[in-house]
Order: C-alpha cells, then sequence, then structure tokens
C-alpha cells in the first residue's frame, strides 16, 4: 500500500507564540494546510470535521495534556489512525521510549527550528 502525501496537519500547543510559529513555519516552509488550536480538546473536535494526515501535539498543556490527548485520538473512530506526533522540551530517551509506547509516531523537540520543522515532520512521517 503507497502512503498518502502528507498536506493537511492540526497543531495543537497551549502556548500561542509557538503555535503562531508552528504554523506559520508549516504553511510557508512546508506548503502544508495548518489548523491551530490552544488546546486538546479543540484541536481533537477540529481534527474531526478535518480529517487531517497529521496531528502534532504539545506534551505539557493544562487541562488535557499531550498523552490524554493522544488517548481521545485513539478512542475516537475517525482518528483512530491518524499519526500523532509529540512536540516537547522532555527529550530523553526514556521520555521519547514512553510517547511512542503510548502511540506517538515521533517526537519533536521543543525549540524547534521553524527552518527544520517542516522536514523533521517529513522524517517522522517516512519512517512510519
Amino acid at each position: 500500500m503507497q502512503k498518502q502525501n502528507l498536506k493537511s496537519i492540526v497543531c495543537i500547543d497551549d502556548e500561542h507564540d509557538i503555535l503562531e510559529v508552528a504554523k506559520m513555519s508549516l504553511e510557508a516552509v512546508g506548503g502544508f494546510d495548518v489548523s491551530a488550536h490552544d488546546n486538546g480538546q479543540a484541536g481533537v473536535e477540529k481534527a474531526i470535521e478535518t480529517n487531517p494526515d497529521l496531528i502534532l501535539v504539545d506534551v505539557m498543556m493544562p487541562g488535557l495534556d499531550g498523552p490524554a490527548t493522544l488517548e481521545l485520538i485513539k478512542k475516537t473512530p475517525e482518528l483512530k489512525n491518524t499519526p500523532v506526533i509529540f512536540m516537547t522540551a522532555r527529550v530523553q530517551p526514556s521520555e521519547v521510549e514512553e510517547y511512542k509506547n503510548l502511540g506517538a509516531v515521533g517526537v519533536i523537540s521543543k525549540p524547534f527550528d521553524p527552518m527544520e520543522l517542516p522536514n523533521d515532520i517529513l522524517r517522522i512521517w517516512g519512517e512510519q
């Protein structure tokens, strides 16, 4: 089975500055269609509506944190097969392994380089 091209991304992060930089980077540098949300619930609701190719989720957020958001995604029939990448400053090998065990397909370290973020996402996309 040939993998579809990555076109649409839902990005979820409670820090508005990071969300804005990620959205601009992914749209301007990567050419992706990006929907940005500042909490897990809103991001999941939008993802149900838009059926994105990928969901990018911050690990540490108030309310629904990254792992809880991923759990909600996996329990949602429309999204259960949508790949999720975590963004976090917590990237010790044991932490990255834990995120992957939860079901994330990859982890991007924060702070990220806006010029490299699309390439980082495409690299993880290609590994799945």
